[in-house]
């Protein structure tokens, strides 16, 4: 199809101006093009025939181009600004009374003053979250809410304390808080590992908690790589404890009457300079920033770590909470001839038969 005589000239001029606009574009010494009076107003009227004005595309020859956004700007037309999310009326993160902490259901926010908040790392071995399951499930401690937070793996299942079929069905997350009274004992059960860059903003979310809830004391249960222990470490008890400044005064002399092992410092530069000691434990998660922000703002946090592998750490879970006990009093161990024995009152959730998986299938063999 032919086009007509008038169409054609149209064509041509608009590539003629087109040519002598980019002519007219002079640049400042800011690196930015600025176009003559003459080149301005021709911009602001666009091409006679021409539906996307006098721009013409390199790439595509003989197609014509939307004008540039700085063209736009050049031009003082008007645009289309964004409105903010809060006038929009955009969904945006609850701000929830009392932090992080959310109750279960309509219920109000339980009461722990005075109470001992424990909770556990998540470090080698999971040997924390496994020893805080034996103290949630023996002494069956019920649900009270759970932590609303971005900086843990979002993750869902079902009830892991489950006793008979009526309970089984309920859902759990990757935080949950539960409470006994009678112990002035309440307890964070961490099920998943945090975000990447996450855990500080946890720590500190989770510090103004304690703090606004007003808890007596914190006590983290965390581990350590077995691999990695020194001299002075290989000879002595797995088991170690720290105590912030703050609860210093009131558990250091029991810590001495348990004849507990505190944990060591080693050298921040081996070999180099041994005179500046520092905190290290390989394979502790957030214990090591944890104790460290506790200690600044002058919170009761001891810290108690077991050295472990990789594997079936059940064994260091029971002796996790079994040292734990020997503190808090939380059941009553039988007293046996073996130092090492691990008191039968603890029951094991049924969720930890399947803590290495459901086995072979049995139509393999």
């Amino acid at each position: 199809m032919l086009l007509s005589m008038c169409s054609l000239c149209e064509l041509a001029e608009c590539t003629l101006r087109s040519t002598w606009l980019q002519r007219a574009v002079s640049y400042t010494t800011l690196g930015r093009p600025a176009l003559s009076a003459a080149a301005a107003a021709h911009q602001r009227t666009p091409c006679k025939g021409a539906r996307w004005g006098a721009g013409r595309d390199r790439r595509l020859p003989g197609r014509l181009m939307p004008p540039s956004a700085s063209a736009r700007r050049q031009t003082n037309a008007p645009q289309r600004r964004r409105t903010p999310r809060a006038d929009r009326g955009g969904r945006t993160a609850p701000v929830l009374p009392g932090g992080m902490f959310v109750p279960c259901g309509s219920s109000p926010p339980a009461a722990f003053e005075g109470f001992t908040l424990l909770l556990p790392a998540v470090s080698v071995g999971n040997v924390g979250q496994l020893a805080v399951d034996l103290v949630i499930f023996t002494l069956d401690m019920p649900k009270v809410g759970y932590f609303y937070t971005d900086c843990l793996v979002p993750m869902v299942g079902n009830n892991p304390y489950a006793t008979a079929e009526e309970n089984s069905t309920e859902l759990s997350i990757n935080a949950e808080v539960y409470s006994l009274p009678s112990k002035k004992l309440v307890v964070l059960q961490i099920r998943s590992p945090f975000v990447k860059n996450k855990y500080r903003s946890f720590c500190q979310t989770l510090l103004s908690w304690v703090k606004s809830s007003r808890c007596a004391k914190v006590i983290l249960l965390s581990s350590s790589h077995a691999y990695q222990r020194d001299d002075q470490q290989l000879h002595s008890t797995p088991l170690r404890y720290l105590l912030s400044p703050a609860i210093q005064k009131t558990a250091g002399d029991l810590m001495q009457r348990l004849n507990w092992k505190e944990m060591e410092k080693v050298a921040a530069y081996p070999g180099v300079n041994d005179a500046e000691m520092v905190l290290h434990i390989p394979g502790g998660g957030i214990t090591t920033w944890l104790y460290s922000e506790s200690c600044s703002n002058g919170i009761e946090m001891a810290v108690l770590l077991k050295f472990c592998s990789e594997g079936d750490n059940i064994p260091d879970a029971l002796a996790l909470v079994n040292y734990l006990n020997e503190w808090l009093q939380l059941i009553k161990s039988e007293q046996t001839s073996d130092a090492a024995a691990i008191p039968s009152q603890w029951k094991i959730p049924h969720s930890w038969r399947l803590l290495f998986g459901s086995g072979l299938p049995p139509a393999l063999f």
